[in-house]
C-alpha cells in the first residue's frame, strides 16, 4: 500500500507515484495468516515496484512456510518454492474457468492481509500525510 507524503524538496521523481498522482512512500506488510499479526514492515520510495521492495528489504521466509502474495509479486516463485500468486491474464487470452476458480480460492486465503491493511488505514497509521 502507499501512504502520501509532502512533496520533497529534492529527488521528487523517485517519490512520485503515477498510480496515485502524488508523492508517496510504499509500505510492504508481512502478516501471519492465522494470528493476523504484523510480522514485518518495509518502506521505500513511492516509485519502487512491489517485488523490488521485497528483494531490497531482504525478508527471508522459512523453507516450509507457505507464502501467498498478490499479482505484484509474480517472480516470487524463483525466490521461494512454497509461494503462490494469482494467475494473470494475457492481453490475447482470457483466463479459463479453472484459473478463475483457483484465483478465487487463493484470494480467500489472502483476504486476511487486506483486512489488516484496511485497519492500518482506518486507524490512520499509514494513511496520514507524513511530514
Amino acid at each position: 500500500m502507499e501512504s502520501p507524503i509532502e512533496r520533497p524538496l529534492k529527488h521528487q521523481k523517485s517519490f512520485y507515484s503515477g498510480k496515485h498522482k502524488q508523492h508517496t512512500l510504499k509500505n510492504q506488510v508481512v502478516i501471519g495468516q492465522k494470528s493476523n499479526q504484523i510480522i514485518c514492515l518495509a518502506q521505500s520510495k513511492g516509485k519502487t515496484h512491489d517485488f523490488k521492495l521485497l528483494k531490497n528489504s531482504r525478508i527471508r521466509f522459512h523453507q516450509l512456510l507457505k507464502v501467498i502474495a498478490d499479482k505484484g509479486y509474480q517472480g516470487i516463485g524463483k525466490l521461494h518454492n512454497l509461494s503462490q500468486t494469482p494467475i494473470k491474464k494475457s492481453k490475447k487470452k482470457k483466463l479459463t474457468k479453472e484459473q478463475k476458480k483457483s484465483n478465487q480460492e487463493l484470494n480467500r486465503l489472502r483476504i486476511a492481509v487486506e483486512h489488516v491493511n484496511r485497519r492500518l488505514k482506518i486507524f490512520k497509521i499509514l494513511s496520514y500525510r507524513k511530514r
